[in-house]
């Protein structure tokens, strides 16, 4: 099977030569480059024999063009930090407008794309990081959201019904320039932030309008559940191929979660720091136990509607050696495939 044909496989249940893998992680000392990036990361997938490549537009592109202000490291393992909120009172919301596809900051991530199809040719299927509008006004407010949203809900709305079409013109120029999918993160879908209640009334309709751009132009779309205490539920009934979500650290896990919905599943690798501070094992393990790390992965839904993956980005100092066991690892463990 080529890439193409392991990844649609896998989305869709049916037999698999082996299990399709890939690992990703920011990449800020490339990331400010659009054709350095994607010429990185399609070497990198090439390199490991990857099945598809997750682009890595730096976290924050989303907020800049709306006067967010961000300091850039451009070093490896120092991803770009917020230094000033895009939103500094309740009344800024109303400046949030509509922004076209391609301008500023979305531009560059467009930029990507383009060079990620040129440089792959139709070696790997290429999916488009995307946030949701919640998560994009959480990253331009800050924490000040959470408590506009209950003083002042109707200026957050205004704001979240501009974000969705910005973020529908990016996906439409996303689209036109090859990508196969998107890779759509919440990272507010959680009780750590919001009320059940609120997350319905703030998240999930501006999220529907989103996905309703793209669900039937693309065929690899992945909903990712970011952080712990989040409404999976919610999040698992929409209209993607796949979720993603830190399943070795939160509930629920790969088992659990094939109970609960008929998506296939990316996953199976811890990349966070343990609860006592240790790295993760992918950085501190050997070989053995990272292939006997994915192999426990594969194990708990028989390797059927998997991908392994990792649930969130992972760090850049795992070890080649260890990189190369993983995909080794899901070449040992495919229904007694080898490759």
């Amino acid at each position: 099977m080529n890439h193409f044909e392991r990844i649609k496989a896998a989305l869709g249940f049916k037999p698999v030569d082996r299990i399709p893998v890939n690992l990703w992680a920011h990449l800020p000392q490339y990331d400010q480059n659009p054709k350095l990036l994607a010429r990185k990361q399609v070497e990198y997938a090439k390199q490991f024999d990857f099945d598809f490549i997750k682009l890595m537009p730096f976290g924050l592109y989303g907020v800049e063009d709306y006067g967010a202000e961000i300091t850039y490291f451009t070093r490896r393992d120092h991803p770009a930090v917020l230094a000033r909120p895009g939103i500094q009172t309740y009344s800024d919301w109303n400046q949030v407008e509509p922004l076209a596809g391609t301008y500023g900051t979305y531009g560059k991530q467009v930029e990507l794309a383009k060079y990620a199809r040129e440089f792959a040719k139709n070696e790997f299927p290429i999916v488009q990081t995307i946030f949701n509008p919640l998560t994009t006004a959480l990253k331009l407010a800050g924490n000040r959201l959470v408590l506009d949203i209950k003083e002042h809900p109707d200026a957050v709305k205004q704001a979240l019904e501009a974000l969705v079409q910005t973020t529908i013109n990016f996906v439409n120029e996303n689209i036109n320039a090859g990508v196969d999918g998107f890779f759509y993160a919440t990272q507010t879908a959680t009780s750590n932030l919001f009320t059940r209640e609120e997350y319905l009334e703030f998240g999930r309709p501006y999220d529907l309008k989103v996905l309703d751009a793209f669900k039937d132009k693309t065929w690899f779309n992945i909903a990712h559940i970011h952080g712990n205490n989040t409404y999976f539920d919610i999040i698992a009934d929409y209209p993607v191929q796949a979720l993603n979500w830190h399943d070795r650290s939160v509930s629920p896990s790969l088992s659990e979660a094939r109970q609960l919905t008929n998506k296939a599943l990316i996953g199976g690798l811890h990349e966070l720091p343990y609860p006592d501070g240790k790295p993760s094992l992918l950085i501190t393990g050997n070989v053995n136990d990272v292939e006997n790390h994915v192999r426990e992965a594969i194990d708990e839904v028989n390797g059927t509607g998997l991908i392994i993956g990792p649930g969130c980005v992972a760090g850049q100092k795992i070890p080649e050696a260890n990189i190369y066991a993983l995909r080794s690892a899901v070449g040992l463990n495919s229904a007694g495939a080898t490759a």
